[in-house]
């Protein structure tokens, strides 16, 4: 899928070429789906990211909703400036063994330090896997 594909606004394509998708969320797999300051959709795949039990790992969920909620308010920072994660929580509700899990971000609150979005994951089937609240501090980029 392309860059064009995947965004919802003009900032967030211009994000993307800025910052791309990281290196933790190339190595989970994380394929970003869509991408807007007030909703991100992405996919993962359970296999590579799972725990001894052979069940999705909880930080695999954490590492997936972390990247989403920060994209988001990335794109919602921009042009002047930058979020850095200051609070995530999760409550897992359900395991899965295999295929993909979906995390969609929504805005809770879009302002003018702080940014926080909730993040839920799904199996393919729309399960509900877990809850994740992410709050990102935004700051102003340096002036050089």
């Amino acid at each position: 899928m392309s860059e064009n594909e995947i965004v919802s606004s003009e900032k967030a394509l211009e994000v993307m070429k800025l910052r791309g998708l990281g290196a933790l969320a190339e190595k989970m797999g994380i394929e970003l789906l869509e991408l807007s300051a007030e909703r991100a959709v992405a996919k993962m795949p359970v296999s590579g990211n799972t725990q001894p039990l052979g069940l999705l790992h909880g930080g695999a969920h954490v590492v997936l909703a972390e990247s989403l909620g920060s994209f988001a308010a990335n794109v919602h920072a921009h042009p002047w400036g930058y979020a850095v994660g200051i609070e995530l929580n999760a409550s897992h509700h359900a395991s899965i063994k295999e295929g993909f899990v979906i995390g969609t971000c929504t805005a809770v609150k879009l302002g003018k330090s702080l940014a926080t979005h909730e993040i839920k994951m799904t199996d393919e089937q729309g399960n509900l896997l877990s809850t994740v609240r992410i709050t990102n501090f935004l700051r102003p980029k340096p002036a050089n």
